[in-house]
This record gives structure tokens, C-alpha cells and sequence, in this order.
């Protein structure tokens, strides 16, 4: 059986952004083309389904990681800002789309609150243990 351990990450991840944006039909919202990431990056993100992007990514690291919170992954999807002439420092990414994206997961499903952090639903692992499968078929022919 494929699992998520057995497949590139990023192929599984741009194939799950595109199963939430078409199959399941999550919502992006309307606010999210106009916001940074975070305060370590200059410009808006590029893509146009960053949502969804970051949506699969956030449930792989649930599938990797076990319970997570939004402030390990803030950690995460930071970076080092650039300071000009003084030294860079890391700066956590937003918490905001982070924490409406699990709870637009939770809505669907996807994760489950738990009384620290978030889980994966055996729904989500299903689905992600679809999608490895699907993709380690695709990279094979």
C-alpha cells in the first residue's frame, strides 16, 4: 500500500490542492488574494490557488507530524526577513490563514479539534492515502 511517506511531497501536495478545490469544493475566501503570508515576505503570494496549496500542505503535516497547532506551524511556513544592512531574523508566518484554514478543514471534516491541537479524521487519511496512491501511479507510467 502507498502512503504519503512514499511519494515526492510536492507532487502529493499540488495534486491534493486540486482534489480541495474541485472535488471536496472548499471555499477560498475573498480576502486572501490581498494578504502576505507572513511578515518576513514582501508581495502577496503569485499563485492563484495558494489557499488550496496551503490547505494540502497542512493536512500532510498533520498526516507526517501527528497533533499540530498553529503556532508549530507559524515556525514552519516562516522565514528570514531581509533587514537591509542588519542581520536577517526569522519571523513567524501568519497565523490567520493558518488557524481559518484548519477551521475550514474542521468544517469539512479534514481535522478534528482536539484539547491541544488538531488531527487528522480517518477521512483525511483516506484521501491522502488516495491521492499517494494516484500520484506514485501517475509518476510510474
Amino acid at each position: 500500500m502507498v502512503t504519503v511517506y512514499d511519494v515526492d511531497p510536492n507532487k502529493l501536495i499540488d495534486k491534493l490542492a486540486e482534489k480541495l478545490e474541485k472535488d471536496i469544493k472548499i471555499e477560498k475566501p475573498e480576502w486572501v488574494r490581498h494578504v502576505k503570508s507572513g511578515a518576513h515576505v514582501e508581495h502577496r503570494p503569485e499563485q492563484d490557488n495558494f489557499w488550496y496549496i496551503r490547505m494540502a500542505s497542512i493536512l500532510r503535516k498533520a498526516y507526517v507530524n501527528g497533533k499540530i497547532g498553529v503556532n508549530r506551524l507559524r515556525e514552519m511556513y516562516g522565514g528570514k526577513k531581509n533587514r537591509g544592512r542588519k542581520p536577517p531574523h526569522h519571523y513567524d508566518a501568519s497565523g490567520a490563514i493558518i488557524r481559518r484554514a484548519m477551521q475550514s478543514l474542521e468544517k469539512h471534516g479534514l481535522l478534528k479539534k482536539e484539547k491541544v491541537g488538531r488531527i487528522l479524521t480517518p477521512k483525511a487519511r483516506s484521501l491522502l492515502d488516495n491521492t499517494a496512491f494516484e500520484v506514485s501511479k501517475a509518476s510510474k507510467v
